[in-house]
């Protein structure tokens, strides 16, 4: 069985890490490779910063029109690579083969966003702001960077950084899922025929001892992390402390608020997608369905719809929803599908001990819906990252919102409705980061940052667009005086 290595200066070596874990098929239980996993992944890490710094320092000094042509060259090699790729993250993490595809598209958008980076990284001139004085803002790298990537979605999340960071003249480490790391293998096997300066980019294997050694090595200057929030809250907190920059994105509990004139075929349809899409295995998912004086239509409606899922093997037509990640994740849910019931919630459609032919062995789990859970109660706090759906019914939107803005978590808040009046108060008054009218996955294209609020977010720059500019550049303001004596001088 291989054991992965790491890509470090231009190639791949062999991890100094002699332990291993599993790369596992979720569908099959199938086992893909070995990944270094142990202490001695700290001592590759430190090594792969080492030789970053040194790309950095000829790198940074590169125009930004010729460090951006890497950039094109790479967006046709992931289009022309893109089934491939595909094919893989559905291997390795379980979704459907059209969702991969969604993924990887999201991923070639970053790239295509980050080629404008001539023209995002410019800044302000103001001529005479004294007499004789001019005064300027110009944008400098920060040196090596650095990515700890999720199992959820392996090609599309170091994308909201990565491209943006070298064309904005910084190096990159890369530390992906230990859990679905031959995606990114496979990524950057295109990387490397691009003609980026060798040990500018670089690929670490490992968990939290690679974590660790980024967070604590003096010459990584940021931290790019999505994740559970109490893993954000730790590199938050220990990133910052050792002086970095960080941004970590957290959890979620999302809530979806339905209207009385909401379409209903057109919301069912929408939410299903958003509450199931990925087994519910993203930081978008629709989690809590909030209806407002519903007669019983939308939920009828979205029992109806969740029971029709297809769940299978994401590499099979016909199938609409995957496996979710391990085994543990599979008994997690299941136990808090099982609290939901404890805590007073009626189950209206129950997908545990679903079993799946010809591939039993597989952590699959079949959509389930929660009715009239306490609002108070542990599992309308606790994100699920699951496919189960918790339906809750309210009098009014004030009373809707008021429920969303108590929740700890703030990454997307959605709203269905046909009224114009209601869509603008509560874009106003829904505190989330991202917000969708008659949208079920509010996910910000790549122009726009990936925001998120409270405790779904830890940092000031979010990923994605200018803020990604902003976050992998520090500014340096300049007050320029030059006297007429003196240029006569020379």
């Amino acid at each position: 069985m291989e054991i992965l290595k790491n890509y470090i200066n231009g190639q791949w070596v062999e991890s100094s890490c002699r332990e291993t874990i599993d790369v596992v098929n979720p569908a099959t239980a199938e086992v893909l490779a070995k990944v270094p996993f142990g202490d001695a992944t700290a001592n590759d890490l430190n090594a792969a910063v080492e030789i970053a710094h040194a790309a950095y320092l000829g790198w940074k000094d590169v125009p930004v029109l010729r460090r951006i042509q890497p950039l094109f060259k790479l967006k046709q090699l992931l289009e022309d690579h893109k089934d491939e790729i595909a094919k893989t993250i559905t291997q390795e993490c379980g979704k459907t083969l059209a969702e991969s595809y969604g993924e990887l598209q999201r991923a070639i958008e970053n790239v295509e966003v980050a080629c404008g980076t001539p023209m995002l990284m410019q800044s302000e001139f103001l001529e005479n702001v004294a007499t004789g004085i001019d005064e300027y803002m110009i944008r400098q790298p920060l040196g090596v960077t650095s990515c700890i990537a999720p199992f959820n979605f392996p090609a599309m999340i170091s994308f909201w950084f990565l491209p943006y960071a070298i064309a904005c003249g910084n190096s990159m480490i890369v530390k992906p899922s230990e859990k679905v790391p031959l995606t990114m293998m496979k990524i950057f096997e295109l990387l490397d025929q691009i003609d980026l300066p060798k040990g500018l980019i670089n690929l670490v294997h490992g968990g939290k001892q690679t974590v660790d050694a980024i967070l604590d090595n003096p010459a990584v200057k940021s931290v790019s992390f999505v994740g559970s929030t109490p893993v954000a809250k730790y590199i938050y907190a220990r990133g910052t402390a050792n002086g970095k920059r960080v941004q970590a994105q957290g959890g979620a509990k999302n809530p979806v608020v339905v209207l009385p004139d909401a379409d209903v075929d057109l919301a069912t349809q929408i939410i299903t997608d958003s509450v199931y899409g990925c087994a519910g295995q993203r930081c978008l998912a629709a989690s809590v369905i909030v209806t407002v004086n519903d007669k019983g239509n939308i939920k009828d409606a979205l029992y109806q719809s969740a029971q029709k899922r297809v769940t299978g093997y994401g590499l099979n037509d016909g199938v609409e929803m995957g496996p979710v990640i391990s085994k543990q994740s599979k008994d997690r849910i299941e136990s808090l599908i099982a609290l939901g019931e404890k805590e007073g919630g009626k189950l209206l459609l129950d997908g545990r001990n679903t079993s799946v032919k010809d591939f039993e062995k597989g952590n699959f789990l079949k959509p389930s819906i929660i009715q009239d859970l306490p609002l108070d109660s542990e599992l309308m706090r606790t994100e699920i990252f699951g496919p189960v759906m918790s339906l809750v019914q309210m009098n009014t939107i004030e009373d809707a919102i008021s429920f969303i803005n108590k929740n700890h978590y703030g990454n997307m808040a959605c709203l269905f409705t046909s009224s114009g009046a209601n869509a603008r108060k509560f874009r106003n008054e829904a505190m989330a980061g991202n917000i969708g009218i008659n949208i079920g996955v509010a996910a910000p294209m790549a122009q726009f940052p990936f925001s998120g609020w409270k405790e779904s977010f830890f940092g000031d720059l979010h990923g994605q667009g200018k803020h990604a500019i902003e976050f992998f550049t520090q500014t340096k303001v300049v007050v320029e005086r030059w006297p007429k004596e003196w240029s006569r001088k020379f």
